[in-house]
């Protein structure tokens, strides 16, 4: 082989020396890269049901306690489970030592702050004949959105596909999660009208093995009454924790009655006695035993029937007999419009026999107004403890009819006093959130 000429010799020579040269600079940019990188806040995309958005850094990462909450039941015109989550986000606000962050469905998938609390909305479909609910079951958006807020504890207030999203998502992260039992999903199964008898009991026992095998996933279920507490207990369920819901006291308040004409005459409801239910028009509402009931009680009392609110049932219901005598109203999205409505009634009625709290009910005792309940579900606590109000046996239309004209011969402004000391006493937002947040520290701890 022929010997190199001095040219070449010389470029062999200087090529090792330009190859590592060039990788010194190399090396040089990727670490002023990484070092760039970690001046700037992270901005990660997460796909949220093909919508791609850019993750903020966590709102207040030196949080002692940051709550997660994933629920399907969260809309526009949704009530009891979308109150409670943005009263807690308004407990949060102002206390540094808290954190709240929020995953929810909807039409678009978003990502929105506040002062201490973060919502995540990933699209979904509506989910049939439960209108406005929609589906939530972005196993891998939920594990992303984990991951990176890093909560010191999971809420799950949705009993069906959400428990088991989120039991998949988390499984690795050893985050405990905590199960809101705000639907009596077995209750609403054996009382359903469509259903025989036969029917019913698998349906309900079915519904229990269910709740069994959902509570295993926990590491406690909590419930807002002892109606439910009890319900759990008997089926044999554990670590079941009872926490309170509160009212605002500063909206529903008493004081808004003084506008009663004025409000009245603005939806054109009748000067006259007035009996009143804001909520979801569903079948288990029993809300047809009410208005089936009520022409007797307009007969002996005087009293209209107004119904405020919207859903899969409203054909059904303005097709009972007595509904031409009802007046129906849409659901108001405004909350001082609601209060204002709720305290322009004389009595509310609450005919659900499987309302695991009953929300509407304490704002209706709040704004100084007695309550009349069906005797099962959470809402005769309620009306037996603050002593405002009366009950009567489920589907017993007679009565109802007759506790509530009873109750119209009744001192009803003695009576919604009561209820609103009682409100005062056991139900103000504030202290009730200090005993839930304590419950999250005891869980976790």
């Amino acid at each position: 082989m022929a010997p190199c000429r001095p040219g070449w010799r010389v470029l062999a020579s200087v090529l090792p020396a330009l190859r590592l040269r060039r990788l010194h600079r190399t090396a040089g940019l990727q670490k002023s890269l990484q070092q760039l990188r970690h001046r700037l806040p992270a901005r990660r995309l997460l796909r949220l049901s093909g919508t791609r958005i850019a993750l903020a850094p966590p709102l207040r990462p030196d949080a002692d306690l940051t709550v997660l909450d994933v629920t399907k039941y969260f809309g526009e015109t949704t009530g009891g489970v979308r109150t409670y989550l943005l009263e807690k986000a308004a407990y949060v606000a102002p206390r540094d030592t808290l954190s709240h962050v929020m995953i929810v469905p909807g039409a678009a998938s978003s990502v929105t702050d506040a002062p201490g609390s973060r919502t995540y909305r990933i699209r979904g479909r509506r989910i049939p004949t439960q209108a406005p609910y929609r589906f939530l079951h972005d196993t891998g958006a939920i594990r992303e959105i984990i991951t990176h807020e890093r909560p010191s504890l999971i809420e799950i207030g949705s009993p069906f596909v959400v428990p088991w999203t989120v039991h998949r998502a988390a499984r690795r992260s050893g985050i405990p999660l905590a199960w809101f039992y705000h639907g009596n999903v077995p209750r609403l199964i054996s009382q359903h009208p469509g259903h025989d008898g036969v029917l019913r009991s698998v349906g309900h026992n079915l519904a229990w093995r269910y709740v069994r095998r959902v509570s295993r996933l926990m590491r406690a279920t909590l419930v807002a009454s002892d109606f439910v507490a009890a319900d759990l207990a008997r089926e044999g369920i554990e670590n079941v924790v009872r926490v309170p819901l509160g009212v605002d006291l500063g909206r529903f308040t008493p004081a808004r009655r003084a506008s009663r004409a004025a409000i009245r005459a603005r939806h054109h409801l009748p000067d006259g006695p007035l009996a009143m239910f804001c909520g979801r028009f569903a079948r288990e509402k029993h809300l047809d035993v009410l208005i089936r009931a009520w022409p007797e009680v307009e007969r002996r009392t005087g009293a209209r029937l107004v119904l405020v609110g919207g859903g899969p049932s409203a054909a059904w219901l303005r097709a009972q007999p007595g509904a031409e005598r009802v007046v129906w109203l849409p659901f108001e999205r405004d909350r001082d419009a609601l209060a204002n409505l709720v305290a322009a009634a004389d009595l509310y009625v609450a005919p659900g026999p499987a309302e695991t709290f009953g929300l509407a009910a304490l704002e209706a005792l709040a704004s100084g107004v007695p309550v009349l309940s069906v005797d099962s579900g959470g809402v005769p606590e309620l009306v037996t403890r603050s002593g405002a109000g009366a009950t009567y046996p489920i589907g017993d239309r007679a009565a109802l009819a007759d506790q509530a004209a009873a109750l119209f011969q009744q001192d009803l402004p003695a009576l919604g006093a009561r209820g609103r000391s009682y409100a005062e006493r056991e139900h103000a937002w504030p202290a009730v959130f200090d005993r839930i947040f304590a419950a999250y520290r005891t869980l976790i701890g």
